[in-house]
């Protein structure tokens, strides 16, 4: 298998790291670092078992503050925001990912599946791939709508999971330029993005497996009541109600793919995007000391010299 591209998610697996790992590790100052330790472990995991030359790891940054939550201001009001602890913990690894060499992204205004998005853009426009595929190492599965090329996958790391085209309209019963379209019609809870009451799965799956998209569906709506679906009859009124809610909410789900990565970049990177640096080697091993975890500095020493 060819060497993958990898477009990390990062703030999902600092997440996953912050809730399952032993209040065993604390910085100087004494707080908690389980998370840092928890993240620093993935990227080396990561970058051992793939040995790609070739990636980026882009943070949610904006958390209420996106341009999503300024158009909608309940888009994914439904989260706890980060405590203190969790916060210091969220820019301690986008640190530890720079002074790794790591290119990383993270923005006030976009979200970490709009960095993504923007990167794949820009890869497929330079022309970048040649052989190798592009790995969106996530374990959201509403990045799927990026998953165009046949090649490229997300990737649940933490479970050695890929997901591909077919596996993306296995989960949803649509093809993945149509995941945006399918959560317009019945929301994303996860999200706080609303659905159309009375919409759910099966019938949305079956409206995008009859049109391309869901502005074809309110092109048709006098033929909807022909359709073989349960309720055919009711459904262009439910969808002509929530024509404004509809359009909201597919704008909430659509992901970015040209976001001002220039402007989202941190730390010393190259012109490249996904090209890592030299790692810093005097300031990582303070950095493990700081953060309470000196022997971490061992094997980071072992694994990125083999990068």
């Amino acid at each position: 298998m060819a060497t993958p591209l990898l477009l990390v998610d990062a703030s999902i697996y600092i997440f996953r790291a912050y809730f399952s790992m032993p209040d065993r590790w604390h910085s100087e100052d004494g707080v908690g670092t389980g998370a840092v330790y928890g993240y620093c472990q993935f990227l080396l995991s990561l970058l051992e078992k793939t040995g790609s030359s070739q990636l980026a790891c882009c943070y949610d940054e904006s958390l209420t503050q996106c341009f999503r939550n300024q158009v909608y201001p309940a888009y994914k009001a439904n989260r706890e925001l980060p405590d203190q602890d969790l916060a210091f913990q969220l820019k301690a690894c986008r640190e530890l990912s720079s002074l790794i060499g790591i290119p990383s992204y993270a923005s006030a205004e976009y979200e970490a599946d709009d960095l993504i998005g923007s990167l794949l853009a820009w890869i497929k426009g330079q022309r970048l791939l040649r052989a190798s595929p592009v790995a969106v190492v996530t374990r959201d599965k509403d990045l799927g709508q990026l998953i165009i090329d046949p090649e490229d996958y997300l990737w649940d790391f933490a479970a050695d999971a890929r997901f591909y085209r077919p596996d993306i309209v296995d989960k949803f019963g649509v093809n993945p330029e149509q995941l945006t379209d399918y959560l317009a019609l019945v929301g994303d809870s996860v999200d706080n993005i609303p659905g159309v009451p009375g919409v759910g799965p099966k019938t949305a799956a079956a409206l995008l497996a009859e049109f391309p998209d869901i502005e074809t569906v309110f092109a048709n709506l006098d033929s909807l009541a022909n359709m073989p679906i349960r309720g055919a009859k009711s459904l262009a009124g439910k969808l002509s109600t929530h024509l404004e809610q509809i359009a909201l909410a597919k704008m909430l789900a659509t992901i970015v793919c040209d976001a001002p990565l220039e402007n989202c970049a941190h730390g010393q990177l190259s012109r490249q995007w996904l090209t890592p640096q030299a790692p810093q080697w005097q300031a990582l091993e303070r950095f493990c000391q700081t953060m309470g975890f000196p022997r971490a500095f061992t094997r980071m020493q072992k694994v990125l010299n083999r990068a």
